[in-house]
């Protein structure tokens, strides 16, 4: 029992995973957008070099979680069978797709019309990896996984984080971004997330095996979460208060939002983590 973050490097990974996939489609999108203006297009393309450093953390934080990370490429002995080798495969896929992209554009050797298809295919096959981490937990014997919350909370993680991340390097190219549609996207999610947790709440007391009761897997979940919704609103908050003056919002305030927004969602995975149980012989409600 207790805060899950004994599973750190899978909070790590999950959470990092999901900011990047996002942060992906928002500069993607932003590079498409730019296709007239090749030297706008090439600051962005270097801004996108720390989407992939922190792919590249997540990915050791999932190695770090291995028994013994010399071993790691025995995730992918069952691709097709085993959603853990699917989610590591597709994972792999979407960092290898767009690190190549991101190599090939800062060398500027990559054609424009290429270059779009294959931006997109990243894009695409950044969702692939958050739905492919969705179903590693959904497991039958795991009743408290076992449902949409799950799924919910992954793609949250992907509108809540990704945006700000992208927002803050786009904002680090010189990129002329308004924001405010992909602000109040967050905040929806933001809105979405509440709402589950309640829901979530009100679901827990009904789980329990012969010998676990779920409210009691995680003592503080109602305080753990709401600090996970204030560090979550800070941080959106850190790009909306200058959004709502009509000013630019700073790097450094973008900065400063992505860190608390992935705080929060830190903690709201380690709960994820600390809610995990078994059901054993029966599951009662």
């Amino acid at each position: 029992m207790g805060s899950g973050w004994h599973e750190w490097p899978l909070v790590l990974f999950t959470v990092l995973g999901q900011c990047v996939a996002g942060g992906t489609i928002v500069m993607g999108m932003a590079w498409m957008s730019a296709s007239n203006n090749s030297e706008l297009q090439n600051k962005i393309v270097r801004a996108m070099f720390f989407l992939w450093v922190i792919m590249g953390v997540a990915f050791i934080a999932s190695v770090m979680h291995l028994g013994s990370p010399l071993r790691a490429f025995n995730s992918l002995n069952r691709i097709g069978q085993s959603a853990l080798s699917n989610e590591i495969a597709s994972g792999s896929v979407f960092f290898a797709v767009g690190g190549f992209w991101w190599l090939v554009a800062v060398l500027k050797k990559m054609p424009a019309g290429l270059g779009k298809i294959w931006l997109l295919l990243t894009m695409v096959l950044g969702l692939v990896f958050v739905w492919a981490m969705t179903r590693v937990y959904q497991i039958d014997t795991v009743p408290t996984w076992y449902n949409g919350y799950t799924t919910l909370s992954f793609f949250l993680t992907v509108v809540l984080g990704g945006p700000l991340l992208g927002a803050m390097l786009l904002r680090a190219a010189s990129f002329p971004l308004n924001g405010k549609k992909l602000a109040g996207l967050s905040v929806l999610a933001l809105f979405v997330a509440m709402a589950a947790v309640i829901l979530q709440s009100f679901s827990l007391p009904g789980i329990s095996s012969s010998v676990q009761q779920a409210t009691a897997l995680v003592p503080d979940y109602a305080s753990l979460q709401v600090w996970r919704m204030v560090l979550i609103a800070l941080g959106l908050g850190c790009w909306i208060c200058p959004l709502a003056r009509r000013m630019p919002p700073q790097t450094f305030a973008l900065f400063a939002g992505f860190v608390l927004v992935v705080a929060g969602e830190l903690i709201g995975r380690g709960i994820f983590y600390g809610l995990h149980m078994t059901v054993g012989m029966a599951v009662a409600g």
